[in-house]
């Protein structure tokens, strides 16, 4: 902190000012998943040599996981697995945390986890001199443990790592600040939706009742406020809904009254074993619901979720999902998964029936899609 005064020549009065800095040293932390399908296949690619994740952004560097099958170096680990984490773009004396996680794929949480970041007191940041640095494991896991545990499941291995970069600044911002709370109107209209206190209209779905209040379901869709103030009498306040499950419109009002996901898992389970019932899937409910409601972040929240199932066998069913439901984002990814991951499945007994192919064709022919090609 740096003090000055001074005198304004009469003697009568001194003006000062006072400056005051602070150096805030912190990390930008991000996280990727690594996945290995085909595990017993990338054995025997010799010592030394490694399987690479996709590069992923952590505080403005790029990252790369590698995994070593047959270990790194052949003196000390040729019965371990190996697995680093390496500085993928240029960089100079670049510090760091790193945390190494070995997923259990049993559901019991068991994790096998190497963190860097429970260390930083004693030893510091780790400092990747130059592209192509590493930090990790040579000794990860004995190979034969690992081929017996249940961190190997349906020949595929789980690799979660998190990297925290360390970035120093100077901070005059904070030293007069206080801190406002996250905003908490969605929890506040949640307690409400709960609580039913002056709800004014009441749904029957499905032999389930649901209280809610015209003015907030109104205030978020153009389809309820239609309802209620152009089309419904004043003094109706009940309302059946034949075409929605009790579950689906629970979710609905969810959204309405916090604009978040209900926290259901079902929601988000994985269909790709059910191909034919994707469509009957909670997402694709909820999506069809937020499209008759008109609730355009609703759909894109359930786009998204839907998009992480999309694969070689399910895309032709999403995609019908998404043009039934004018879902364009996830629409758009099915035509790009297609055009990108189809041509080099032609010949493969794992591609969809003849029909699907046609409905794929005749959206790429619509989108244009092939012309970037």
């Amino acid at each position: 902190m740096h003090t000055a005064s001074r005198s304004n020549g009469g003697g009568g009065g001194v003006l000062a000012s006072r400056t005051s800095s602070r150096s805030v040293t912190e990390t930008v932390n991000g996280s990727h998943k690594f996945v290995i399908k085909g595990y017993s296949l990338a054995k025997g690619i010799g010592v030394g040599k490694h399987i690479a994740s996709e590069t992923f952004t952590v505080g403005g560097y790029q990252w790369a996981i590698y995994f070593y099958p047959d270990g790194k170096n052949p003196e000390d680990n040729s019965a371990y697995v190996s697995v680093f984490i390496a500085l993928a773009s240029e960089g100079t004396d670049v510090r760091a945390l790193f945390e190494l996680t070995l997923l259990d794929q049993s559901g019991n949480g068991k994790h096998k986890v190497h963190s860097h970041f429970d260390r930083s007191l004693e030893s510091g940041p780790y400092t990747l001199k130059y592209r192509g640095s590493m930090w990790g494991y040579k000794r990860f896991f004995k190979r034969a443990q690992l081929e017996a545990s249940t961190f190997l499941k349906d020949d595929c291995l789980k690799i979660n790592c998190t990297v925290g970069v360390v970035v120093s600044s100077i901070d005059c911002s904070k030293l007069n600040t206080i801190q406002v709370p996250e905003s908490d109107i969605g929890a506040h209209f949640g307690m409400l939706l709960e609580n039913e206190e002056g709800s004014d209209v009441t749904f029957s779905v499905g032999g389930e009742r649901f209280h809610a209040h015209k003015l907030v379901l109104a205030a978020r869709s153009t389809a309820f406020e239609t309802e209620f103030f152009n089309g419904m009498e004043e003094d109706d306040h009940d309302v059946v809904v034949t075409d929605m499950e009790p579950k689906v419109f629970k979710a609905l009002l969810h959204f309405i009254y916090r604009d978040t996901l209900i926290d259901d898992e079902e929601l988000f389970m994985s269909r790709s074993s059910f191909l034919p019932s994707v469509s009957e899937s909670f997402a694709a409910k909820l999506l069809a619901a937020a499209e008759k409601y008109g609730l355009p972040r609703l759909k894109l929240m359930c786009e998204s979720v839907l998009c992480k199932d999309i694969s070689i066998d399910s895309v032709a069913y999403i995609l019908a999902l998404a043009d039934r439901y004018r879902a364009t984002e996830l629409k758009s990814v099915c035509l790009q998964f297609s055009a990108e991951n189809l041509v080099g499945e032609f010949f493969c007994s794992t591609l969809p029936p003849k029909s699907t192919l046609k409905f794929i064709v005749r959206h790429f022919l619509a989108c244009n899609i092939f012309s970037s090609f």
